[in-house]
């Protein structure tokens, strides 16, 4: 190999990393972005709360005969409290949803790419190296954040997860099995973001034997 192909497969290595890290911060934007939104609807929730809590005491000052009232102020703190702690969970736990799912298209095109080149060609090693270290950083950076891939592949079928593009006939195998993978699903801690699309064996046609 040249001193000149070596230069420029270091280069395309530099860039690769340099994609990675980008990408990665992009991510990491992302998310603080998300948790600042979170934290408005705390504060939002929290106003509304202390207000509600405030009537609630005022509401305890009073008579007897607004006992009502104060059941139903107390019921009223109780409910936003639970939902304002729901609304947190979820913030926290799919703020990446979108962006996740933006994300996907890079992987796909990651992947195709390594599939299309040739390993056996030398002067393409540089750029294998690249784009591996390319998709395996934004893979690490995704499950960071509880993207994780959803690869069926000799598994049962699962309507659930799974998204069937055909189905095919194939010996010595069980009805219902996922036969090949054409693209890979994903999900964010657990929730579907995107089905996996595959290739269903089914059983074969019964045979009349009564002829």
């Amino acid at each position: 190999m040249t001193t000149e192909s070596t230069t420029n497969n270091a280069n395309q290595e530099i860039s690769a990393e340099q994609l990675a890290d980008e990408i990665v911060q992009q991510a990491e934007e992302q998310v603080e972005e998300q948790h600042d939104h979170a934290q408005e609807v705390i504060s939002e929730e929290q106003e509304r709360i202390n207000e509600l809590e405030l009537a609630l005491a005022t509401a305890q000052s009073t008579v007897s005969d607004q006992k009502d009232s104060v059941i139903r102020a107390k019921a009223e703190v109780d409910n936003i409290r639970r939902r304002a702690a729901q609304d947190v969970e979820k913030a926290r736990k799919f703020a990446l949803e979108k962006f996740a799912g933006e994300m996907l298209t890079t992987v796909d095109n990651l992947e195709r790419a390594l599939q299309s080149i040739d390993k056996e060609d030398e002067s393409k090693k540089g750029v294998i190296e690249g784009i591996e270290l390319t998709l395996q950083g934004l893979i690490a950076s995704l499950e960071k954040f509880g993207v994780k891939a959803v690869d069926p592949q000799d598994q049962p079928f699962n309507p659930e997860f799974h998204q069937a593009m055909s189905m095919q006939e194939v010996p010595d195998v069980a009805p219902n099995t996922v036969i090949a993978v054409m693209q890979k699903g994903y999900e964010l801690n657990g929730r579907l973001v995107r089905p996996a699309m595959v290739m269903v064996s089914k059983a074969a046609p019964s045979v009349d034997t009564s002829a």
